[in-house]
């Protein structure tokens, strides 16, 4: 039995790239954000999980979820539009 290649969601490196702009953060400054929140990754997989060349870990993911203060499903639901607005 193989093993296929997972699922993930297509609009996800749009996504995260767009909460980091949305925050006026360099991807130095996300990556500071996030460790600080707890996430367990390298300086560089900032740019890596914008470019879709990495998948982020669902902490990871909780982490800009926390950071962007944007729940989490918007990160990982396709279908739901980004709440980009400032009317939080």
């Amino acid at each position: 039995m193989g093993r296929s290649k997972a699922e993930y969601p297509k609009r996800l490196p749009l996504k995260l790239k767009a909460s980091r702009i949305k925050l006026n953060l360099t991807q130095e400054k996300m990556y500071e954000a996030l460790k600080e929140e707890g996430a367990s990754l390298y300086p560089g997989y900032i740019s890596l999980y914008e470019l879709g060349e990495r998948l982020p870990s669902l902490l990871v993911l909780l982490a800009y979820s926390r950071v962007s203060q944007i729940p989490m499903e918007y990160f990982v639901d396709d279908n739901l539009e980004f709440p980009l607005s400032d009317n939080k």
